[in-house]
């Protein structure tokens, strides 16, 4: 067999080379006439709304790759049928809030309370991004700008409610969320009349965490405002707003988280709170507490009650003293 003159080999390259051109050509002819060219442009349309500093943000009509950054956005996506590509851990844990994790297995952690994992979260390419004032990513919001359009849905310690609807109002939800909010408050005035001898009762809420309790759910947030709406009253130390998200209380104080009823969780699911109560039925003085001798004290979800809360988590509440309460 001959072997080839070097003046025909080049001419052998360009007969590989122009099919494979001309095939990718083809494909993206087309891709762009296929309906995924089509989704993405639809998906491309955009409104504005307007973030909890008065600032204008242009967001995606209908938001496809949402991160939330904080437990309430998580929560109040979630409620909306929204479930993010990537979120924030619970308070203390690995995962997204207990309360919360069945609902949203999908989404990768992407931050903790304190930071964002800028790298992690851009490598989702998300098309929307939400946060509020309870945690550290707000240090960061001009990065987070850069990555997609950030909508900053409430200042630290705002009404659980009016968060709720602004996240809603970020997503294109709002009239979803005002329909979820008029049957919380419909169930909020059925268990209130349901409450009997128990109206009006002294209620506390504390989190047992290394050996002592800390004070939750002050203020006007999803476990407050809701105790203040069936009418329950707080203990003297637990009315007004919270100088932090809890108020360690030392064991020389014990006495001052004792009420008619005591919902005690920690952080974490259930068994978390139950092992918690264990020990803190052995530290002296606690036995000595009118709602430890009624036996009033309630282990709770500390993830759904102890978290910074939603409409989700403002449902267990209310599940939870229903269920406690109304007898």
């Amino acid at each position: 067999m001959s072997r080839l003159s070097p003046s025909r080999r080049p001419a052998r390259r360009a007969a590989v080379v122009l099919p494979v051109t001309a095939l990718a050509g083809a494909l993206v002819l087309t891709g762009c006439g296929s309906d995924e060219g089509s989704s993405k442009n639809a998906s491309s349309a955009t409104r504005s709304v307007t973030d909890a500093l008065g600032k204008k943000v242009t967001v995606p009509t209908a938001p496809k790759k949402v991160v939330t950054l904080s437990e309430p956005t998580l929560d109040a996506s979630l409620a909306l049928g929204v479930e993010p590509i990537g979120a924030t851990a619970g308070r203390g844990q690995k995962g997204v809030s207990a309360y919360l994790a069945k609902k949203a297995d999908k989404a990768q952690i992407v931050a903790s309370v304190a930071e964002p994992d800028l790298e992690k979260l851009a490598s989702l390419q998300p098309d929307l991004i939400l946060l509020d004032e309870t945690v550290g990513s707000k240090r960061v919001i001009d990065k987070l700008q850069g990555i997609a359009p950030t909508v900053l849905t409430a200042k630290l310690n705002e009404d659980w409610k009016t968060a709720f609807t602004a996240t809603a109002d970020a997503l294109n939800k709002k009239a979803d969320a005002q329909k979820w909010l008029d049957r919380f408050d419909q169930d909020v005035a059925a268990a209130k009349s349901s409450l009997k001898g128990n109206a009006g009762a002294v209620t506390s809420v504390v989190r047992w965490q290394d050996g002592a309790p800390s004070v939750v759910g002050k203020g006007k947030g999803h476990v407050g405002s809701t105790l203040s709406a069936l009418g329950l009253e707080r203990p003297a130390n637990q009315q007004g707003e919270s100088v932090g998200h809890s108020e360690p209380v030392s064991l020389e104080k014990l006495a001052t988280i004792d009420g008619d009823w005591l919902f005690f969780g920690a952080l974490g699911d259930k068994a978390s709170g139950e092992q918690a109560y264990q020990e803190a039925r052995k530290v002296p003085n606690f036995g000595k507490l009118k709602a430890e001798k009624d036996h009033h004290v309630v282990v709770v979800e500390g993830a759904a009650w102890n978290s910074s809360g939603g409409p989700i988590a403002a449902q267990k509440v209310l599940d939870d003293i229903k269920s406690a309460m109304a007898k």
